[in-house]
């Protein structure tokens, strides 16, 4: 084989090999916004917010009807962890158990029932803690910074420091630290769907 033709064949090859490497690249960039893009919500209802009023904008004295039961507001608390917010508010509760409803955009709203319990003594040393029968793993960990109005218990504002975990099954569980405090407040989660909670936000 003439030096030409081997030169030639070798540039083709080339060529062969760019073009299934760029042809790759695509496809895994293709695939990459495919699974990072969120589903579509086929339960979504573009009148949710003001039919049931809007979560997002809950404050102390409001009213929440969570599955028929009404609560009112006590206090909000607001976190920031870099360029991410979200809010928990306590609920009065004549049972006396501390309920939290926490309000997140991620990106879809996510409301999530908390209750909590004093009486745990798990600590979430391991990325798996086992609890009330069930064995939950660790989603996600940081540290946030928060401000808070009305009767929280807590200060107005200052740092806490999270652990989220969850169950095949669904449910959740979240253990979090506030300021210099060396307790863990241990919250037990069950997810909401927007039809399961109305807002009925007060004047003022």
């Amino acid at each position: 084989m003439s030096e030409g033709l081997l030169a030639a064949v070798a540039a083709l090859g080339c060529l062969s090999a760019a073009a299934s490497t760029a042809i790759a690249v695509l496809a895994v960039r293709r695939a990459r916004r495919t699974t990072s893009a969120p589903a579509p919500d086929p339960f979504h209802d573009p009148d949710a917010d003001v039919l049931r009023g809007d979560p997002r904008t809950l404050k102390p004295g409001d009213l929440v009807e969570i599955n028929g039961r009404t609560y009112a507001v006590r206090g909000s608390l607001r976190f920031t962890e870099g360029s991410w917010t979200w809010s928990e508010h306590l609920l009065d509760n004549p049972e006396g158990q501390r309920v939290w409803l926490s309000v997140e955009q991620n990106p879809d709203l996510e409301l999530v029932l908390w209750t909590q319990v004093p009486s745990a003594t798990v600590r979430p040393d391991e990325p798996t803690v086992d609890f009330d029968g069930r064995r939950y793993t660790r989603q996600e960990s940081g540290r946030a910074r928060f401000t808070g109005t009305g009767a929280t218990g807590l200060d107005p504002s200052g740092a806490v420091e999270y652990h989220d975990y969850t169950a095949p099954d669904g449910p959740l569980l979240a253990f979090e630290r506030f300021g210099d405090s060396d307790r863990w407040e241990v919250g037990r989660g069950e997810r909401l769907h927007r039809a399961q909670v109305r807002i009925f936000q007060q004047a003022g």
